[in-house]
C-alpha cells in the first residue's frame, strides 16, 4: 500500500508515535556514528531524522514508494541520499550498507519477505536488518481503539489485524524466511497525550494508510457513528495512549 497524501498529514496521523520509536529501533540496531545506513520505507523521514542525528547526512539513505513523503524527506534532510522507491526494488548495489531499517512499515510491504530479502541483499555481510511493526493483532497499537469502533459497527469490517508482522513473533518468522540470522525480537514503545477527544479524531480524517481510506468509504450518518462510537471506548480528556511495537533485528 501506498500513502499518498501530504507529508504533514502522516506527521499528525502517526507521527507523534513513530518518532517516539525511531531511537529506539536505531539502539536496537546499533546504530553509531562511522556506520552508513539506510532507511527503508522512511515517509516523511521520522527515522530518517534519528538516524541523520546520529551519523550525519551523508551517512544516511532513505527509500520510499510515495512521492509526497520523498520530496519531504528530501526536503526536511539536505545531503541524504532519498530514492523513490519499494522496499521490494531497492535501487543500490550489494553491500552498500551496515545497516538497513523500516519502521512500522514491513506490513505494507506488498510482499515483506522479498521486501526483507532486499534488506538484507543492500546490506554487508554481518551487517544489521531491524525492523519494528505496531502489535496490532494484540490491540496494542494507536489505531487500536479505532478499529475496535469500527468492528463493533459492523463485525465485517476489515481492519489491520491480519497484516505481516503484526502479531507476536511473526515479524522474525519473516525475517528467518528472509534469509536473515540471529534473529531476535524485542518490543518498543510509545506514549501521546491528547488535550482533547477531537485532536485524537481530526487526523483519522486525512485520508491516511487503511483507516483513513475506512473513513472516506463511510456516508454521514456512519461517520458520526464511528465518530461517537471512538469517543465512548477513549477514556475522558486529557488523557494519554501507549502503544506497543514487535521489534525485530536479524544479520545479513
Amino acid at each position: 500500500m501506498t500513502f499518498n497524501v501530504a507529508a504533514d498529514a502522516y506527521d499528525s496521523f502517526m507521527g507523534r508515535f513513530s518518532v517516539q520509536l525511531s531511537a529506539q529501533l536505531a539502539d536496537l540496531a546499533g546504530i553509531e556514528r562511522g556506520q552508513r545506513v539506510i532507511d527503508v520505507g522512511s515517509g516523511p523521514g521520522a527515522l530518517t531524522t534519528e538516524l541523520v542525528r546520529r551519523l550525519g547526512p551523508d551517512a544516511v539513505a532513505a527509500a520510499d514508494p510515495s512521492e509526497p513523503f520523498v520530496e519531504a524527506a528530501r526536503e526536511r534532510h539536505p545531503g541524504v541520499d532519498v530514492r523513490l522507491a519499494p522496499a521490494e526494488d531497492l535501487p543500490f548495489d550489494n553491500d552498500s550498507f551496515d545497516a538497513a531499517l523500516a519502521q512500522l512499515v514491513v506490513h505494507f510491504m506488498a510482499d515483506p519477505v522479498a521486501g526483507l530479502a532486499e534488506m538484507a541483499r543492500v546490506t554487508r555481510p554481518g551487517g544489521v536488518v531491524a525492523a519494528c511493526v505496531w502489535d496490532l493483532a494484540g490491540g496494542r497499537a494507536p489505531i487500536s481503539p479505532f478499529w475496535q469502533a469500527a468492528r463493533e459497527l459492523d463485525p465485517g469490517t476489515t481492519d489491520e489485524s491480519n497484516l505481516a508482522g503484526v502479531r507476536d513473533s511473526h515479524l522474525a518468522e519473516l525475517f528467518a524466511e528472509a534469509g536473515l540470522r540471529d534473529v531476535e525480537q524485542s518490543e518498543l514503545s510509545s506514549t501521546v497525550e491528547y488535550k482533547t477527544f477531537e485532536e485524537w479524531w481530526q487526523p483519522y480524517t486525512l485520508g491516511v494508510g487503511p483507516a483513513g481510506a475506512h473513513v472516506q468509504s463511510l456516508n454521514d450518518e456512519q461517520l458520526a457513528e464511528l465518530r461517537d462510537r471512538c469517543r465512548r471506548l477513549l477514556p475522558e480528556p486529557p488523557f494519554a495512549l501507549a502503544a506497543y511495537a514487535w521489534a525485530v533485528r536479524g544479520l545479513a
